[in-house]
């Protein structure tokens, strides 16, 4: 039995005999093809002349019925149909289409790539030593500085943190600078790491040692997210 295949002009439509079996590997071609229905429309030359068929008739109408659009796979094939065409084209071809757009998927669902989970530093600043005792940024930037180098100095035996300084990573470190309103909030994020066992350092500013800002060791963000996640970005 032979199954028609339409051409992808809608205004023009070529109606064409195509034995059943060369249905599915042109279509394969058509959805693999980077070129689209270009390519497409040169394989059905092709298959057309190998097998010696011919064209059964060209209507150059358009549809009153309109045209009905279907997307299939990740290369945006369109299949056009019209309710002038045979119900035989309609079931042949989008079966066949939505066989290896189902296949595509597949594929693309293999090639995701797997998610990273850096290894992050998380340090957190005073924003009142800005914005009520009117530090100069850059004082306030040197603390920040002081309790990274302390924390990872402090840790630096931990396997997180030996990767994280390692020569391969050294150019790509992640740091995360986190803000709270003032002394009391940040010794109590203090006390709440301590107690959850996550490892930092309080810096204490000398002579006046009174806390300042602090810092974690170097940790996998997933293992410590969420426990910064209710602070806000230093800005």
């Amino acid at each position: 039995m032979l199954n028609p295949c339409v051409s992808s002009n809608a205004h023009h439509c070529l109606l064409l005999a195509l034995p059943a079996g060369s249905l599915r590997p042109r279509i394969a071609t058509f959805l693999s093809s980077s070129n689209g229905v270009l390519r497409f429309s040169r394989a059905l030359s092709s298959e057309i002349s190998a097998r010696k068929s011919s064209v059964v008739g060209v209507s150059g109408f358009r549809s009153k019925r309109g045209l009905e659009s279907r997307v299939y796979g990740r290369q945006g094939i369109r299949v056009l149909s019209s309710g002038i065409f045979s119900s035989r084209f309609s079931v042949a071809v989008r079966a066949s289409m939505e066989a290896v757009a189902s296949a595509d998927v597949k594929d693309s669902k293999s090639e995701e790539v797997p998610k990273v989970d850096p290894i992050v530093q998380y340090i957190v600043l005073r924003k009142d030593l800005v914005e009520t005792m009117k530090w100069p940024l850059g004082s306030v930037i040197s603390q920040g500085c002081h309790a990274a180098v302390a924390a990872i100095w402090l840790f630096k035996d931990d396997p997180v943190t030996a990767e994280y300084c390692s020569s391969e990573n050294l150019d790509h470190m992640h740091k995360v600078t986190l803000e709270v309103k003032g002394e009391t909030q940040l010794t109590n994020l203090a006390k709440k790491l301590e107690a959850g066992g996550v490892a930092h350092k309080l810096w204490m500013e000398q002579p006046e040692n009174y806390p300042t800002c602090l810092a974690t060791k170097p940790y996998r963000k997933s293992e410590v997210a969420s426990v910064f996640k209710s602070l806000k970005l230093c800005r």
